[in-house]
């Protein structure tokens, strides 16, 4: 396509994705390629992204970003999974935690076992089995030197940018400060040259990243790469954001709760409390959504509640010539399960993985653009799992979320737990058999059958086996502090 060397980066846009980009490209890449960032004080971000997942930690590990600077920095609290609140039905709530549930063994996976439990009447609630689920329920946190990163973060996302921005100007990238006013094509080939801003600054470069948000200036306004809408099975296309001051100790989960015509999410910092309502305009009005969150929130308000308009999809290419797209202008699944800052990631990596410093290749793109089509058919699959598999049937919302049709994939997911409670995770799918067990036991869904090797085991092996796990478990958490006080003398925040 275009041998030509890549020496020179132009990240269009700042917020989470923009400069995630630049802290990961200054620093491992710094020294052999010329970065620029282009940002302009007048164009707000998003910034509700303030939950995340506990892949972040791969990122931070790459990046060497000390945990307790980060965490005081962004006034951080842990996260230990999500509590969903009449998401099944009105008055029904299970919470999805991070960590891996109970013991498996060759054959089978730890539900089969717990499933012939719950047949003899000798188990408890499957979180029991999982120590993230049952610290969440109960408060506490640790972070132990032999503990797995089962665990993410609420974060400020403005701050965490602004952390970001400090790490990739140390190690050499150049911000430029200024609106694109048009983007410049290559006559020949199409590829962007370069970027010209208001202020008359032009701005050339060999391969741009466009993290202009939704407005997706490059990848689509100037390339016209196209879109693939979702909107017919992840329904909701608005969220109002709103913070609040804090007047209870913050929990270690987010909390998402589902209203007529959507569903509302509490995300306790260590300063505040970040409050949201992601609902759908075809059947709640702007202001019947701002009166629901305004009714359900707690504390005084911080700022003005703002509506944010978007449309769930994805980009049909997320690499097109030159471009590459990350942040909301790849697509938007939406914020259920605290995807966004996931996807940035993998999109940073997977272009360090792929990065054409020696030239921009068509099997580099080609394969970009499959991995992550697949990774994000595969989060938008599990996203669809929470409206479609639910018992209610109380609104109009909730009666078109569970009788639309699903995709085949989901279908068959759902069909193979029910009939035989089995559940694979493929290589380059994110959410593993923990999470799929969770939610779909959750959302009502119980199998009908276990697999036969449970059956080696009599009911006094198999009552000593789960009880074993359960007590393994409940030891552990108990050796555990409060959230609140572990944060306190672990990460405390510097400016509050």
């Amino acid at each position: 396509m275009n041998n030509k060397a890549i020496k020179k980066v132009v990240i269009a846009g700042g917020g989470t994705a923009g400069w995630m980009t630049a802290a990961a490209l200054s620093k491992l890449f710094g020294k052999n390629l010329d970065l620029v960032l282009v940002e302009s004080d007048d164009i707000p971000t998003v910034g509700v992204g303030e939950a995340t997942i506990p892949t972040l930690h791969i990122f931070h590990r790459l990046l060497g970003i000390n945990e307790q600077e980060f965490m005081a920095a962004t006034n951080a609290t842990f996260k230990l999974g999500i509590s969903f609140e009449n998401w099944r039905d009105v008055n029904k709530d299970y919470i999805h935690s991070f960590g891996f549930l109970g013991q498996n063994c060759w054959a089978a996976d730890f539900q089969h076992f717990w499933l012939k439990g719950k047949q003899r009447g000798i188990v408890s609630d499957i979180g029991d089995y999982v120590p993230e689920h049952l610290a969440a329920r109960e408060g506490k946190f640790a972070v132990d030197a032999d503990q797995a990163s089962n665990y993410a973060y609420h974060l400020d996302a403005g701050l965490y940018a602004v952390f970001l921005q400090k790490l990739a100007e140390k190690h050499g990238l150049k911000r430029i400060e200024g609106r694109i006013n048009n983007v410049v094509l290559d006559k020949d080939n199409g590829f962007i040259s370069a970027l010209e801003l208001t202020n008359g600054k032009v701005v050339e470069g060999d391969l741009f990243i466009d993290c202009t948000g939704s407005r997706a200036l490059l990848i689509e306004q100037a390339l016209h790469t196209g879109y693939e809408d979702w909107s017919h099975v992840l329904p909701c296309d608005s969220a109002i954001a709103v913070q609040t001051k804090t007047v209870t100790k913050p929990v270690p989960y987010t909390r998402s709760i589902a209203r007529d015509a959507g569903w509302q999410w509490k995300i306790p910092l260590q300063n505040r409390t970040g409050n949201g309502f992601v609902f759908c305009s075809k059947y709640m009005s702007n202001e019947e959504a701002t009166k629901t969150l305004l009714n359900n929130i707690e504390g005084e308000l911080l700022n003005e509640p703002r509506v944010i308009k978007y449309k769930t999809g994805t980009r049909r290419k997320h690499w097109n010539k030159n471009c590459v797209a990350i942040g909301l202008s790849s697509g938007f699944i939406e914020p259920l399960e605290s995807t966004g800052i996931h996807l940035f990631q993998k999109a940073i990596i997977r272009l360090m993985q792929m990065f054409p410093s020696q030239g921009i290749k068509q099997s580099n793109i080609d394969e970009f653009n499959i991995q992550t089509k697949t990774e994000v058919d595969s989060i938008k699959d599990f996203i669809i799992l929470h409206y479609n598999l639910t018992d209610r049937k109380d609104t109009p919302f909730w009666r078109y979320c569970s009788n639309m049709d699903i995709p085949e994939t989901l279908k068959h997911r759902m069909l193979l737990f029910k009939e035989s409670a089995n559940v694979f995770k493929k290589e380059e799918e994110l959410f593993g058999e923990t999470s799929w067990v969770q939610v779909m036991m959750g959302q009502g869904l119980m199998p009908e059958q276990y697999h036969p090797i449970v059956d080696l085991m009599d009911d006094n092996e198999l009552q000593r086996f789960l009880d074993n796990i359960k007590l393994t478990v409940k030891r552990k958490v108990d050796h555990w502090p409060h959230h609140l006080d572990f944060i306190e003398q672990y990460c405390k925040a510097k400016v509050k």
